[in-house]
């Protein structure tokens, strides 16, 4: 059995986790004090707009996977 076949390529399905990674990375790298906490809160607000953006412009279609 093949499991790898019913994996779904669309970026869509992508977006929460690597926003969830992202965020996770970003407050772990304040804690440890790799970054300033003032460049943490400019950050997401970035991230997410940035993200938003790529969904408006994005092509679209109905996805076949869904």
């Amino acid at each position: 059995m093949d499991t790898m076949q019913n994996k779904c390529n669309c970026t869509h399905h992508k977006t929460i986790p690597v926003l969830v990674i992202l965020f996770g990375l970003a407050f772990l790298l304040q804690a440890l004090d790799v970054i300033s906490s003032g460049f943490v809160m400019i950050a997401w607000p970035i991230i997410i707009i940035a993200v938003g953006v790529m969904k408006l412009v994005e092509k679209s279609g109905v996805c076949k996977c869904c």
